[in-house]
């Protein structure tokens, strides 16, 4: 009589946990029992034979069962030895792991029925959930809670009893609380503790569970499970806030990396430099070519691409930014429209030159390793290259903070910030703290860009993704004003991220675009105006 493929297997994990249960031979371990049953040419030994394995914590246990399945498991009729045969033909003795020189013509292949097939299939995965390694416990664990086999339930309970890993163990505890929740033959008491235990999970894998409980569960288990299932949902939308507001402080941080060199170009000299995304668009492909050069000499310098490209970037377009103003911009100051339609054209020839140069196709920059990832804190999730950009751009902050702080130039771009004709009448040249403001507005823009290159597409078109963004940042957060700029870059991200699940991207940037307009009819000087005589004046 043929059973049926899962009462089979649960069968045999059942037979295996009875197994367990009892006390072991004095004589022989139970490894090598189970190995003896594969001998007698029975399947109903066979099949015995395997759920002992099960229970035996033998490492050979998985090549033996996987053997088998295979028809590689062969017996000597003579001396009750068994053998697994490798994929080369040689033979090693199961019950010590020595290799063999028995001529396999002499031995008899284990057979296998539909029966005992079904007891190999659950041996596989009981056999994972005791494996030595914990991560392939972890594994196993998962798969079970997925695919709540009731079938599972016997080699899980096993497992469950030997465990020492706390996370495995947990893991193990939700796999088997997924399967008793659905198994009308448990006590309703341990259903509702099963439930419990799935609430305790607070995932979206939790909520499906307890969602889709049997018809025919008891009105007790019900309840619990609606109880859950409620706090589950409270507790997923506080959740998905927090999931939103770290979107925003990794938009708030792109966006500062954009705008922080325009609002000092933009406070000091007063330009409207429409070129600004073009620097950050420079900044990207010089990521681009650092990365080209070490693929094809230097492979092994790859995970130190992004650190040798931040100061080139820096120095490239630093030099480019005092090439323009020195060479077009400071002919124009005091005529914004003017400097407004030139930026722009420069812009324009710069998006082109790099079009001639590296054609208009997306060009791909990788990640290093230390950038590749995520990981979960609760039920955030949490990319290492977004969080080593939120770090980076903090990093920029600080440091221009002290270059306008501690250094001669930064006392002297504050001074013409403040009231240029002063500054001018104390000797300060003016016009070479604009070039030097433009310079390192432009370097800023370029090391943008090198961190811009890991989210976002390197093409002709990257700057321009950004620089309304970045006149908006500035603008809300008061212009020439870093800590303005730090402030407004967070809030708009945060606002526009929490903005988006209600109205849409689009409508939550428009949303987002009045509120500021609004905001600036009140306050036309931003969050924080700067003071001075010439401001005030």
């Amino acid at each position: 009589m043929r059973l049926p493929f899962r009462f089979a297997a649960a069968l045999v994990l059942g037979l295996a946990l009875l197994v367990a249960l009892q006390p072991f031979n004095a004589q022989a371990g139970p490894y090598e029992d189970a190995l003896a049953k594969f001998t007698t040419d029975s399947y109903a030994d066979t099949f015995a034979g395997v759920g002992e394995l099960v229970t035996s914590g033998h490492d050979s246990a998985g090549s033996v069962v996987a053997a088998l399945g295979d028809g590689r498991l062969l017996f000597d009729p003579a001396s009750k030895l068994v053998f697994i045969k490798g994929a080369d033909g040689t033979l090693t003795d199961a019950a010590t792991g020595a290799a063999s020189t028995v001529d396999a013509a002499s031995l008899k292949t284990v057979r296998a029925n539909n029966r005992v097939r079904g007891a190999i299939a659950a041996a596989s995965g009981a056999l994972s959930l005791m494996a030595p390694d914990p991560a392939r416990r972890l594994e196993a664990a998962a798969s079970v809670f997925k695919s709540r086999d009731a079938a599972t339930l016997p080699a899980l309970e096993i497992a469950l009893s030997k465990e020492t890993d706390p996370t495995v163990k947990a893991a193990m505890q939700e796999a088997r609380a997924a399967l008793i929740i659905g198994n009308a033959s448990a006590p309703e008491a341990e259903r509702v503790a099963a439930v419990a235990t799935i609430a305790d999970a607070g995932d979206q894998d939790a909520l499906a569970i307890l969602r889709n409980l049997p018809a025919d569960a008891p009105a007790t288990v019900k309840s619990a499970a609606t109880t859950a299932v409620a706090g589950i949902e409270r507790n997923l939308a506080v959740w998905g806030v927090a999931q939103n507001v770290w979107y925003g402080l990794s938009l708030g941080s792109v966006l500062l990396l954009a705008a922080i060199g325009l609002a000092i170009t933009f406070g000091v000299m007063g330009v409207i430099n429409m070129a600004h995304g073009e620097m950050v668009m420079l900044g990207a492909y010089t990521t681009f070519v650092v990365q080209e050069v070490i693929r094809g000499y230097a492979p092994g310098l790859f995970d130190w691409s992004l650190i040798i490209a931040i100061p080139l970037a820096f120095i490239i377009t630093g030099l480019i930014g005092v090439v323009i103003e020195r060479t077009v911009i400071r002919f124009l100051y005091g005529r914004a429209l003017e400097t407004l339609l030139a930026t722009w054209g420069i812009s324009l020839i710069l998006q082109q030159a790099i079009r001639t140069i590296f054609g208009a196709n997306n060009r791909e920059v990788g990640a290093p390793s230390w950038m590749s990832g995520t990981f979960d804190a609760g039920h955030l999730s949490i990319t290492y290259g977004r969080l080593w950009i939120i770090v980076f751009a903090i990093l920029v902050f600080v440091a221009l903070l002290g270059v306008l702080r501690l250094t001669r130039i930064g006392l002297e771009m504050r001074a013409v910030t403040q009231n240029r004709r002063m500054a001018a009448s104390m000797g300060i040249r003016t016009n070479w703290v604009d070039a030097a403001t433009f310079g390192l507005g432009s370097g800023i823009a370029g090391m943008a860009g090198v961190a811009l290159s890991q989210i976002d597409n390197v093409s002709p078109n990257l700057g321009q993704s950004y620089i309304i963004d970045s006149f908006l940042v500035v603008v809300f957060g008061g212009v020439g004003n870093l800590w303005g700029t730090l402030v407004g870059a967070m809030s708009l991200g945060v606002a526009n991220k929490l903005l988006e699940p209600y109205a849409g991207a689009v409508l939550g940037k428009i949303a987002l675009l009045v509120i500021v307009i609004l905001f600036i009819q009140k306050r036309p000087r931003g969050l924080f105006a700067l003071k001075g005589r010439a401001i005030e004046a």
